[in-house]
């Protein structure tokens, strides 16, 4: 039976909720300057764990006939010498060892070995690992697809403005709601109305490695951009475009070849969409979520309040 995404909006919410709050518990037990000092990165691992199968399993349960591209798989929990972590991440997940584990491995789907199962979620249960280590901006992304559409978009952000949560569908506006509770009413957002790009305010990674940062700087400034960017991790960036509180978000590739990832944007990318910005590769095409775990048909992303995207397009273009 084909799903409305309207119906599964209230899942989805109440997944990325749940997964939200896992990480908080592990930011709080576990992230100390200690671990920060000595870069361990254990932490990051429980929650990127524990979040995917909490997430996974609540769809399990809602939808199960809907398989899941995940980011994590649990290959590396079953081995022998893992016992500790693996504890960690099934009293963070509320759940048995056993359960864990298939949990997370609900998440191998993989588009491209089945060609035929059209519709699916994708999840990033920690997107910005290292912004949840410095105790900075992550997020929490699920996404369905449909034909190769996103057409339901749940992002969690926990330490954006204190905490809130973006859910969109591709019938609905863009709604801001709380990171905790049961409310799916929500207030409407929309992007930026500035139509001036020498006022624009630009976001981009924190990591030199996710974003070609010296050619944003070139394309920056043959806008005429007067603020320096700001720098924040994870798909936070798309739900400042979508908020109103940047106007545009840069990712160009560091190397040649590389492709992004659909759980790295799907969420992020409806969010700015339906509430009124314009997303697309750096050519200006449509990002492409039917090629499989990744978006091989596209090379990085721009994403704008939409004012003045062909400019920002033409300067990426004309800029090397």
């Amino acid at each position: 039976m084909p799903h409305a995404p309207a119906d599964l909006v209230p899942a989805a919410v109440a997944a990325v909720r749940a997964a939200a709050a896992v990480c908080r518990t592990v930011q709080a037990d576990l992230v100390s300057a200690a671990t920060l000092e000595k870069g361990d990165k254990s932490p990051v691992t429980v929650a990127d764990f524990a979040a995917q199968a909490v997430v996974a399993a609540a769809l399990k349960s809602a939808t199960p006939d809907l398989p899941l591209v995940g980011e994590e798989d649990a290959a590396a929990l079953r081995a022998d010498d893992q016992a500790e972590l693996r504890a960690k991440v099934a009293a963070h997940a509320g759940q048995s060892e056993a359960d864990t584990l298939d949990a997370i491995d609900h998440g191998g789907f993989d588009p491209a070995t089945d060609p035929a199962q059209k519709t699916y979620w994708t999840l990033d249960p920690i997107d910005g690992t290292k912004g949840f280590l410095r105790g900075q901006q992550y997020a929490v992304a699920l996404a369905l697809i449909q034909d190769g559409k996103v057409t339901l978009g749940v992002l969690g952000c926990p330490n954006l403005e204190g905490g809130l949560l973006l859910a969109a569908t591709s019938d609905t506006q863009t709604l801001r709601l709380p990171l905790e509770g049961d409310d799916l009413s929500g207030t409407p957002t929309r992007v930026s109305g500035n139509p001036d790009p020498a006022a624009a305010r630009l976001v981009e990674s924190v990591e030199s490695a996710h974003s070609d940062q010296s050619r944003s700087a070139k394309i920056a400034a043959a806008l005429g951009l007067a603020a320096p960017p700001v720098r924040i991790d994870s798909q936070c960036k798309y739900a400042a475009v979508a908020l109103g509180l940047a106007d545009l978000y840069l990712r160009l590739p560091t190397r040649p070849g590389y492709r992004e990832k659909i759980w790295d944007h799907a969420a992020g990318m409806l969010a700015v969409q339906q509430a009124g910005g314009t997303v697309t590769d750096t050519t200006g095409k449509p990002l492409d979520f039917a090629a499989g775990r990744q978006l091989d048909h596209n090379a990085g992303v721009i994403a704008t309040h939409g004012h003045f995207h062909d400019r920002v397009v033409e300067a990426v273009q004309d800029t090397s």
